[in-house]
């Protein structure tokens, strides 16, 4: 049974867990409580138990782990009605993970989390995969990889659907079979998270929400304090809000990290323009 008790980690804590250590739902909990601070942790996790219950019988039935997994996604896209949110898709509640669970709409990566977690309890080793474009997820077979589409009800995706796929994010060149098994290695919670934040970084900058943005940046960077665009989204975060000694020390940094960026000189402009000395060119 799963711990009713189930805590969240503290942010200053998470840089220093290696990726293996990292625990993803309870992190992703955490991102999710800073939109909804009186957010029930323990109550997530029941759900997510819940579906799993649900489905021990007859996945523990089930010799084959394509066919577990099938079973799997028909309960929780069919019968309880996940799917993802093509009408809204860039809605912020589509990455928290309390509303996702709640509302049984995400998008590609929080989708991912409950299929991968609701798997987990059930022994299937469903792993996510940043693919380019829409976030997937891979089990391992005898014979390679079982890829699926969480946005689309854990639908698989044959080798040319995935070459296609990334063809297109990908300049037009179409990946051999080595780029292909690159692009397909397994995701790490910590890429995951970050990736997540991401998504709510880019949304809430594109409806000007720069509180939430600032913050979205700074959970990458308490994730990953060598992220230097994070960093410098933060930084003009920080300048949309007037907030300018934040947006000075950030922008500095990130130029003192990142001095040959392909926007090294648009940060310089802006480094100015807050009264700050002009940075040495390198």
């Amino acid at each position: 049974m799963s711990d009713t008790r189930l805590t969240l980690p503290h942010w200053d804590a998470l840089a220093e867990l290696a990726d293996d250590a990292l625990p993803l739902l309870p992190t992703a909990l955490l991102i999710a409580r800073d939109e909804y601070p009186e957010l029930d942790p323990a109550r997530y996790d029941r759900l997510l138990q819940a579906h799993a219950d649900h489905l021990r019988v007859e996945v523990e039935a089930i010799a084959e782990w394509p066919l577990k997994v099938a079973a799997i996604n028909h309960h929780l896209f069919n019968e309880l009605g996940y799917s993802g949110n093509h009408d809204a898709y860039y809605d912020p509640r589509n990455s928290y993970l309390n509303e996702v669970v709640t509302r049984r709409l995400g998008n590609p990566i929080s989708l991912a989390l409950v299929q991968m977690e609701v798997s987990r309890r059930l022994g299937l080793p469903l792993e996510g995969i940043s693919f380019p474009g829409h976030f997937l997820v891979r089990l391992p077979v005898e014979e390679g990889v079982l890829v699926m589409d969480p946005f689309n009800g854990g639908r698989p995706l044959s080798v040319d659907e995935l070459r296609e796929r990334a063809r297109s994010n990908l300049g037009g060149e179409t990946p051999d079979d080595q780029v292909l098994a690159q692009i397909l290695d397994p995701a790490p919670a910590r890429a995951i998270l970050m990736r997540m934040l991401r998504n709510l970084y880019g949304v809430y900058a594109e409806r000007e929400e720069w509180d939430r943005a600032a913050r979205s940046a700074d959970r990458i960077l308490k994730l990953a304090p060598e992220q230097t665009e994070a960093l410098r989204d933060r930084g003009l975060a920080y300048l949309r809000l007037q907030h300018l000694a934040g947006a000075r020390a950030d922008l500095s940094q990130y130029l003192r990290l990142e001095p040959d960026a392909a926007d090294a000189a648009q940060m310089r402009e802006r480094l100015i323009d807050l009264g700050g000395e002009r940075p040495q060119l390198h």
